[in-house]
């Protein structure tokens, strides 16, 4: 029984192109469904026009003002700019650290800084700077030279510093005295030809948790921080854990964005995360048909092919597919972007692809009404993947069409797990 204080509930997700809201009713059925561009500059504008959307159609004369939970990813992928020496090492360096912990990469410098540098470094508005500074037992003047430089620099981005060992408290202290935000972890070349970039990864992926959220400025932030308590990767996870508990199993959730794509895989002892910061279907379109080539999923006719459409939607990131060719070529960016995004995740957490019972994708791009029976094809994708065939091939995937995923997570954030999970059996499960 719905206890006497819960009434409806007004699910919001803002993300980086479109927010989303849903109201749901105290015993978890959908009661309406409504989407607005989420507005640059001042991201309250969109949110409020989506409440407004859902409530209006949602049912009337129920007396009882919707509590509003919310989520955001507004902020997209991190822009990460890689500082370091030799550019074939920094730039594989800063590739492997953004992988899975919700950044791309956007700058790659090597050698000393000089100010022309800096300004270009500047221009690129990077997110989080990857400071290296070679193997340990190097020199260290190169790094510490760096160091000095970024810390006059007008550059307030948070800085995770993954240099030489031998350098690592004076360029610590460098960055420091002047007031930055310094991330110090373990060497991420700690030997000439060996990379380590797990704890740099875990570092940035700490950063991306903050950065997700978005809604910054003077003139919004402190509302939307009293609005904003989740990330959406976070509600998700709810919403994975909570399937996890109702089937008795591990699940493999995808959530697919605009900008960034996200896994989950759950099961009753916990819940293992992955953010693709370079994967997507608008505004990292680009990233999904780089990589699709590097893990050898899409070949160079079908590259030809797409690059039209990828630049589109790069450049149009609120594009809607209005003819059914357009729906196609969402989806088969968007299975692409799952394939990508689960075959990393499996890298990281390898024994996440032991014993799937349920796959689950979500995201905009799945919600397309989908008369033709494309959906099949992203399905078809999956399950024939070399690499994930031995993992998917037998296990259920359902699609989230009717955007239960995220309320049901910000439910069970709340506390509501019945109401959650309710959502979750009556529009995913069936």
């Amino acid at each position: 029984m719905t206890p006497v204080d819960e009434g409806p509930s007004v699910c919001l997700d803002v993300g980086s192109t479109w927010t989303k809201a849903a109201l749901v009713r105290p015993d978890g059925a959908l009661a309406g469904f409504a989407e607005h561009p989420t507005t640059a500059g001042d991201v309250l504008a969109g949110m409020d026009a989506a409440v407004r959307a859902v409530s209006a159609a949602g049912p009337s004369g129920t007396g009882v003002e919707p509590e509003l939970l919310a989520c955001s990813s507004a902020g997209g992928g991190l822009r990460l700019a890689v500082i370091g020496s030799d550019r074939l090492t920094t730039t594989e360096a800063g590739h492997r650290v953004a992988c899975s912990a919700g950044a791309h990469v956007v700058h790659v410098h090597t050698g000393p800084l000089e100010p022309a540098d800096v300004r270009m470094l500047r221009s690129t508005r990077p997110g989080v700077v990857l400071l290296l500074g070679g193997a340990d037992g190097d020199d260290p003047a190169g790094l510490l030279h760096n160091a000095g430089r970024l810390a006059r620099a007008r550059i307030r981005t948070p800085i995770v510093l993954a240099g030489n060992a031998a350098a690592q408290e004076d360029a610590l202290a460098l960055l420091r005295a002047t007031g930055r935000t310094v991330v110090p972890c373990d060497n991420v070349l700690p030997r000439r030809g060996e990379l380590a970039p797990e704890p740099a990864r875990a570092a940035l992926a700490v950063l991306y948790q903050r950065h997700a959220l978005g809604g910054r400025g003077p003139a919004v932030a402190p509302r939307f921080r009293r609005l904003v308590r989740v990330a959406t990767p976070d509600a998700v996870g709810h919403a994975a854990s909570a399937l996890a508990r109702i089937c008795d199993a591990r699940v493999l959730l995808v959530d697919v964005g605009c900008a960034t794509t996200d896994v989950h895989s759950a099961s009753l002892a916990d819940v293992r995360r992955t953010v693709e910061g370079d994967l997507g279907v608008r505004a990292a379109a680009g990233g999904v048909l780089v990589e699709g080539q590097a893990e050898g999923v899409v070949d160079p006719v079908e590259a030809d092919l797409l690059g039209p459409t990828v630049t589109r939607m790069a450049s149009e990131v609120g594009l809607v597919p209005r003819d059914p060719g357009s729906a196609a070529e969402d989806r088969r960016i968007a299975a692409l972007a799952s394939v990508i995004a689960v075959r990393r995740h499996l890298r990281v957490h390898r024994d996440a692809g032991r014993d799937v019972e349920l796959v689950v994708l979500s995201g905009g791009v799945f919600r397309q009404r989908d008369r033709s029976g494309g959906l099949g094809a992203v399905v078809a994708t999956l399950r024939t993947d070399p690499v994930l065939a031995p993992a998917l091939r037998d296990a259920p995937v359902v699609v989230d069409a009717d955007f239960a995923v995220v309320p049901a997570g910000l439910l069970a954030a709340r506390g509501r797990t019945t109401a959650a999970e309710s959502l979750l059996r009556d529009h995913l499960l069936g």
